[in-house]
């Protein structure tokens, strides 16, 4: 095998040209069960390459979307190199699958590479670089969002504290005002929406498939579950979740003593104390973070300890960002990334939980030999954020190290666990109305019919707040949903996995200890089991049903009337 370099300065702007060698090397070089493992080998180290290479470039354009130099190489890589790549890929995983080698460990892996294989097709390359392009797109869009406000320019997020103010008119002034701003983009996006579709739709024909949907499971690698099932989680919670919610809604109502609830009255504390503010600079947040991951494990805080080491941290938000957080990993060097748009809110705090989460799992999952091994799929992925959410609160109390004293530490575990139980019904919209679309694409390509159908499924399944006179923001929803334009069918993994998240939390209760024990040592088979079998591992079921998703509300609820009894 030829050797690859292991300085990511030295590939970052490698032309296919420099990478063609390896892959010609890989496609000749015999492949028997003595020569298997080394083989493997040398193709897990290219594809670590390839990653990084892609994640290095992408971060680039997210930390500052304005930056066109960034943005060129990222879309030179994907238009003049991924394409090649990709065939090239397709190339060894046939050959590896006409070997009728298994290799131990490989079982998953290869049952992905024989999807892979079986859908993809040379016509669909350029398709999925215009797809890439198109969601950089919205990204731009959406990064470039700003109000004005008392004189100053501020991002979107740097609006959202306004919402925790206790003057009603000024909340409801900066929520227009956010949202005046996003429906400016309306037509934007729905000239983007409907390229999307036309590019999308054309993959599953060129792949043989009758709908976006059956191309895109395949694609998802979604072996353990069906759309059916979705419908299943989708009526568990209308059924259990929903009317919790209405009690969460109803209680907020009260205490705000107001006759409906507005959309600019859900962040503002129902009692009227002052917003919880727990950090000041993103390096408080850096510090008291790195002193909970310690408490929860001493390795898992070692992990967080390299990351702060080495400038694997960008939290802060700034204008020309791009919106949201993510975490992604860097193979060859062994290290994940956390990007984040922190403000100094409650909300700030549990996403670093959360992305610290993802990092965790990435740094378990490297002591598996092949790359290949760590494509986890995201049901399980979200299990390793939402749990660290749950695992972590113990120790967001400042006697534990973390941010809050006595009051707002009860504060912010409520906004926490209320917030998983109104994520549920908002993640039903969300994957509803993508099931819709790509159902019907002809009629999803007129944005008034999105439109209605996101009107539709809101008052289905998110009752208990007045949008009365704000009709074009509730139908436009959609636009506001990255995951609808960047990422689709990606959402109701957040649902299954926040419902896996809180049973590992119910361990917890009982042995916080034994709870991260297993947590560990699901996150460490990487992808190398099934989604039934890793949440086993970590204690929990893969389910969608009324009995499993009650046992969680009744818990939660439980829960809530505790903290409740120290703050009001």
């Amino acid at each position: 095998m030829l050797e690859l370099p292991n300085d990511y300065q030295t590939f970052l702007d490698w032309t296919w040209d420099d990478l063609r060698p390896y892959y010609e090397a890989l496609q000749q070089a015999p492949l028997t069960e003595a020569t298997v493992d080394t083989w493997l080998q040398g193709w897990s180290a290219l594809d670590e390459r390839i990653h990084e290479i892609y994640a290095r470039l992408y971060v680039t354009t997210t930390q500052d979307t304005t930056d066109e130099e960034a943005e060129a190489r990222f879309k030179r890589f994907l238009s003049e190199v991924y394409p090649h790549v990709q065939v090239a890929e397709q190339a060894l995983k046939q050959k590896l699958l006409a070997s009728g080698l298994r290799p131990e460990g490989f079982e998953l892996p290869l049952k992905r590479m024989e999807t892979e294989a079986r859908i993809f097709r040379e016509e669909n390359v350029p398709l999925f670089t215009e797809e890439r392009n198109l969601t950089n797109e919205y990204n731009k869009i959406t990064g470039a969002q700003t109000v004005e406000w008392e004189g100053e320019e501020r991002t979107l997020p740097q609006m959202r504290p306004l919402l925790q103010e206790h003057d009603r008119d000024l909340r409801e002034r900066a929520w227009r005002a956010m949202m005046d701003r996003q429906l400016a983009d309306r037509e934007a996006l729905n000239d983007l929406w409907q390229r999307l579709l036309d590019v999308r739709e054309q993959q599953a024909r060129n792949a043989g498939f009758a709908t976006y949907r059956d191309f895109r499971w395949q694609q998802l690698a979604r072996f353990d579950y069906t759309p059916d099932d979705c419908r299943t989680f989708h009526q568990a919670i209308e059924d259990v979740v929903v009317p919790a919610a209405l009690r969460i809604y109803e209680r907020r109502r009260q205490l705000l003593g107001v006759e409906t609830l507005r959309p600019w009255d859900l962040d503002v504390d129902p009692a009227l104390r002052p917003p919880l503010r727990p950090f000041q600079s993103e390096t408080e947040l850096i510090e008291v973070s790195a002193r909970i991951f310690h408490r929860v494990d001493e390795t898992l805080g070692g992990y967080f300890d390299i990351m702060c080491e080495e400038g694997c941290l960008d939290l802060a938000n700034r204008k020309g960002k791009g919106p949201g957080g993510y975490c992604i990993d860097f193979p060859v060097t062994r290290r994940p990334f956390i990007f984040m748009n922190a403000v100094g809110l409650q909300s700030d705090v549990r996403t670093m939980m959360h992305e610290a989460g993802h990092a965790f799992h990435t740094f378990e999952a490297f002591a598996l030999p092949y790359i290949h091994q760590r494509d986890v799929g995201m049901e399980f992925a979200e299990v390793a954020s939402m749990a660290m959410e749950l695992l972590s609160a113990p120790y967001w109390h400042q006697n534990e190290g973390g941010f809050y004293d006595d009051e707002d530490y009860a504060r912010a575990r409520i906004e926490h666990l209320e917030g998983i139980m109104l994520f549920w019904p908002y993640m039903a919209v969300v994957d509803a109305f993508q099931h819709w679309v790509y159902e019907n694409m002809d009629l999803a390509r007129d944005p008034a019919a999105c439109d209605a159908k996101w009107r539709e499924l809101w008052d289905r399944f998110m009752p208990g707040v007045d949008w009365r006179g704000l009709e074009d923001a509730k139908a436009t929803g959609w636009h506001r949903k990255l995951h609808i334009f960047t990422i689709p069918f990606y959402y109701v993994e957040y649902g299954l996995a926040e419902l896996g998240s809180v049973q590992v939390w119910a361990n917890a209760l009982h042995d916080q200890a034994a709870a991260v024990r297993a947590y560990r040592a699901a996150l460490a088979l990487g992808g190398t089991r099934s989604l039934p079998e890793l949440y086993a591992t970590a204690g929990a079921r893969f389910a969608f049903d009324h009995e499993t998703m009650r046992s969680a509300i009744t818990l939660l609820e439980s829960q809530l009337d505790a903290l409740y009894k120290v703050v009001v």
